[in-house]
């Protein structure tokens, strides 16, 4: 079975609310909620595809330095197994704008439950929750 390395990020605003980007119908479990972030190409680290991630699906900059590894998921769809490293960042340049047809919305960590998410995801909620 293949293994896909993605990465992603919890984007942290200043009230402790989490960015949650909903996918788009037309891809693979759209409609459902995930933490924004994308696949590692070959020559990438998990932090320089996150960067290369937020700038081309939410017009944002963010460093190295202000991506703190948070924890990881690992899980085993029907066709591949997902890796999954989850950044936390609090600090990056703009405000996130959708610009590949996804929803984004704002959630307090105690909500995250309370939007459907990939099965790789949804570990990632008590640890997020009891980390903010």
């Amino acid at each position: 079975m293949k293994t896909v390395l993605v990465s992603a990020v919890a984007l942290i605003d200043p009230d402790g609310r989490v960015l949650l980007a909903q996918r788009p119908e037309h891809k693979p479990m759209g409609g459902l909620w995930e933490f924004p972030g994308g696949k590692v190409e070959p020559g990438e680290t998990p932090e320089s595809a996150l960067i290369r991630e937020l700038h081309e699906e939410l017009g944002i900059d963010t460093w190295q330095s202000c991506l703190a590894p948070l924890t990881f998921a690992s899980h085993g769809y029907e066709d591949f197994h997902l890796l999954m490293p989850l950044f936390a960042c609090r600090k990056w340049n703009g405000t996130p704008v959708a610009r590949e047809g996804q929803v984004l919305k704002w959630v307090r960590p105690n909500a995250l439950r309370d939007y459907p998410m990939p099965p790789a995801d949804i570990p990632l909620i008590p640890i997020l929750r009891d980390w903010l």
